[in-house]
């Protein structure tokens, strides 16, 4: 705390005395409330100027500004500000002088008279008032909000006090996923819970968190996924379930990343990635009519359309639009490499020509998708839990959504041959104890459970955070998150940033 700061809470301190000192407390248990902000102005909309009503009310809330020594002051709840009007024709004359022990940022009740000014404010006569809650701490001085962008995410409570359009993106994200849950449950979904500590962390291309249990003296790890959890569910008898929860994983940071997150999985018994496309659209317009009243937005200047149709297009055909490369004349390992090579795309882990095809689509075409796109077969080799196409051999049937250049969902014709399904785990085995520390581990138990019968299942992943971004315009992954991850404030001292410098493999949000 720097030292006006510390100066200027010395001062509340000393107001803070004085009220207890007054026999007030400062720190009561409640307020009955009559209306809130909101409902006031709609309750009296009609009241003309220099009118003043009998109407008793009681209001309460943050008081974020004072004018001619507390005669005026701006009340704010949830809904909105009321202004507040303290006189001596209705005020006794201790209470008018005790409201000098205030600040702004306190909280307070006050119940009096409705009356709208001369200048057409609708305000509360005052003919009581309690002080609910005295604050300590100074709010900053700049009425806009933080200038420091990092300050803003540390200090989101701040933020959140002074920046109601802030309040207002947090609640388009409940509503984004409160329309979700809406429409799968109205389609006749079960939304279930699956373990978030798990003995092997699954279903996607991700490093994992781990933590250890002490009772049981094992690791254990923090899930990347609900993938395989929900899919036992389906073995076990359930057609359709989803989970709306939080992912966990140990990678870059970035505009677009954190490392913990908001995943939707959900999975329907009997229905392959064709019917998935079409439910997907469904959905993804829904809530966003539900958040945006339209299905047309714009996004960082560029108009984002979610009517239909959203465009599907092949991975091959897309890389052949922008980079004039047919990936079918590319046969052999060498042939990828001196591609990728030509390219300057840097090959990590890859070992097939798909691996290397997918590399050239995320450097070179993936920011070209600004509008709804459902690119569409994926190589076999990088979709481990994917059934393969039916018609094309080294494919499989699997698909991502790209809306302004980002990935948005991933989801295909689930895997239900066990003894496919245990052939590329085990080869995903194989790459982790290469090095690649993004591959599947080897899960026996869920290659056990698909042995019992899984029937022909579609799935699909969508990252909530970024929906949620395009919802309500914001750029940075951390305006749709309440609390980011932060480094700790010394670190951050020292100079070291909170934004790492992401893998290519970990710059797609991957859903399975």
């Amino acid at each position: 705390m720097d030292t006006e700061s510390s100066r200027l809470r010395d001062e509340r301190l000393r107001k803070l005395n004085e009220l207890k000192e007054a026999g007030v407390n400062p720190y009561p248990y409640s307020f009955k409330r009559s209306h809130t902000a909101a409902q006031l102005k709609e309750l009296y909309k009609d009241l003309p100027p220099e009118t003043e009503t009998q109407d008793v009310v009681s209001v309460c809330g943050r008081v974020l500004n004072e004018r001619n020594t507390w005669m005026f002051a701006d009340v704010h709840d949830e809904s909105g500000k009321i202004q507040i009007f303290n006189h001596k024709e209705s005020l006794p004359e201790a209470d008018l002088k005790r409201l000098r022990l205030l600040d702004k940022g306190d909280f307070i009740g006050a119940t009096g008279t409705i009356r709208r000014t001369k200048a057409g404010e609708l305000s509360v006569r005052v003919k009581s008032y309690e002080v609910l809650c005295k604050s300590l701490l100074p709010l900053p001085l700049n009425w806009e909000g933080f200038t420091d962008v990092e300050a803003r995410y540390r200090h989101r409570y701040v933020d959140l006090i002074i920046n109601a359009e802030v309040r207002e993106t947090l609640k388009k994200r409940s509503l984004a996923i409160r329309s979700m849950r809406e429409f799968l449950d109205g389609r006749g979904f079960y939304e279930v819970e699956t373990p978030v500590l798990q003995v092997e962390a699954g279903g996607a291309d991700a490093r994992p968190f781990i933590t250890h249990h002490n009772t049981l003296d094992i690791d254990l790890f923090m899930r990347i996924a609900t993938e395989l959890h929900l899919k036992r569910l389906i073995i076990g008898g359930f057609e359709k379930v989803y989970e709306i929860g939080r992912i966990f994983r140990n990678e870059g940071m970035s505009t677009k990343h954190n490392p913990e997150f908001t995943m939707l999985e959900l999975y329907q018994a009997y229905g392959d990635y064709n019917e998935l496309m079409d439910f997907a659209e469904e959905m993804l317009q829904h809530v966003a009519k539900a958040v945006c009243g339209t299905t047309k937005i714009t996004y960082q200047g560029v108009e984002i359309d979610f009517a239909s149709p959203w465009r599907r297009v092949t991975m091959r055909d897309a890389i052949l639009e922008v980079t004039g490369i047919d990936t079918d004349t590319i046969k052999t390992m060498d042939e990828a490499r001196a591609l990728a090579s030509k390219l300057g795309i840097e090959l990590e882990f890859a070992e097939t020509p798909g691996e290397v095809f997918n590399l050239i689509f995320e450097e070179k075409v993936e920011a070209t998708l600004m509008q709804p796109t459902f690119l569409i077969d994926y190589p076999v080799e990088i979709s481990p839990l994917t059934k393969k196409h039916r018609d094309k051999p080294g494919l499989v049937e699997r698909f991502e959504l790209f809306i302004f250049g980002r990935e948005h969902a991933n989801g295909y014709s689930e895997l239900t041959d066990p003894l496919d399904q245990r052939a590329r785990l085990e080869d995903q085995a194989r790459k982790k104890e290469a090095g690649n520390d993004e591959a599947q581990p080897l899960d026996l138990d869920f290659i056990q459970a698909v042995e019992y019968g899984m029937p022909p299942t579609m799935g699909i992943g969508v990252g909530i955070d970024r929906l949620c971004m395009l919802l309500t315009d914001s750029p940075s992954i951390r305006d749709v998150i309440a609390f980011p991850t932060m480094k700790p404030l010394h670190k951050a001292e020292q100079g070291e940033g909170d934004e790492g410098v992401d893998k290519k493999k970990s710059e797609k949000v991957k859903a399975k």
